[in-house]
């Protein structure tokens, strides 16, 4: 694991987006998105330091993976009082104390495991019933936006009109925060010009998956290579991506409707 993939693990582990990482450290979010593409050979110290602070671990775990020192406790007063107390007690009561605090630790745990669990379903029943859905049909919407994701040289994303569109409700579709139109033939021949693709809003993707890319204002429908670009269509070149100032990636593409809409 190098220093961009212990980057990454942290980010994913404590839900930070790139656009709140780049706020945070103070980085802008072209540099930042060439250094977690890998553009950036050599991305200066102070940036790798402000993201460690950001992201709350050490330089060294990030540079070398060294791991955290765990048992590093900062303690309260009454926790150094309760040491205190502890040291001064015989064997015999020392083995009570550590029976009695596992006891108390063994129930917290299970009652925390308890309410962890209500909580879950909670949000799943609270996500159920805020999906909206055709009554009966097995169906779902999401928004479909009107502006056209390029599957040949680019378009200019911006914010733009979207509408609502009925797609099936099943596992594969859920993942799906919403859909895009492809304009343009560079994905063929998987991919045509007027599907639709349901994307699921992230962040980043992984090599060889595909996904929706802004590069310097531009949207692309690509699979990503790390460092590139790719088409499907072996007409089209890769697009090499330490070209660009901003990179952004818009979500993962997850499925298509063949109907067109």
């Amino acid at each position: 694991m190098d220093y961009i993939e212990r980057i990454k693990k942290i980010k994913s582990e404590k839900k930070i987006t790139n656009d709140k990482l780049a706020e945070l450290s103070g980085i802008p979010l072209g540099t930042l998105s060439k250094i977690m593409a890998g553009i950036s050979d050599s991305p200066k110290l102070s940036s790798i330091v402000a993201i460690a602070d950001v992201l709350g671990c050490s330089l060294d775990y990030i540079v070398n993976g060294t791991p955290e020192n765990d048992n590093n406790y900062t303690l309260t007063d009454e926790e150094i009082e309760f040491i205190e107390v502890y040291r001064g007690l015989d064997s015999h009561s020392k083995d009570v104390v550590r029976t009695v605090a596992s006891k108390e630790a063994e129930r917290a745990y299970v009652k925390a495991e308890a309410s962890d669990t209500e909580k879950k379903s909670s949000v799943k029943r609270a996500k159920i019933l805020a999906t909206p859905s055709t009554a009966g049909l097995g169906k779902r919407t999401v928004l479909l936006y009107d502006l056209s994701v390029s599957a040949g040289t680019g378009v200019y994303l911006d914010d733009a009109q979207a509408s609502e569109i009925s797609i099936l409700d099943n596992e594969k579709t859920r993942m799906a925060d919403f859909a895009l139109r492809i304009n343009g033939n560079s994905m063929e021949p998987r991919y045509h010009d007027g599907d639709i693709v349901l994307v699921e809003d992230t962040d980043s993707v992984e090599v060889g998956e595909l996904g929706i890319f802004v590069l310097d204002g531009n949207g692309y429908f690509k699979q990503f290579g790390g460092d590139r670009l790719i088409s499907l269509n072996e007409d089209y070149g890769d697009i090499l991506l330490r070209g660009y100032s901003e990179i952004v990636c818009c979500g993962r593409v997850v499925g298509r409707l063949k109907k067109k809409i």
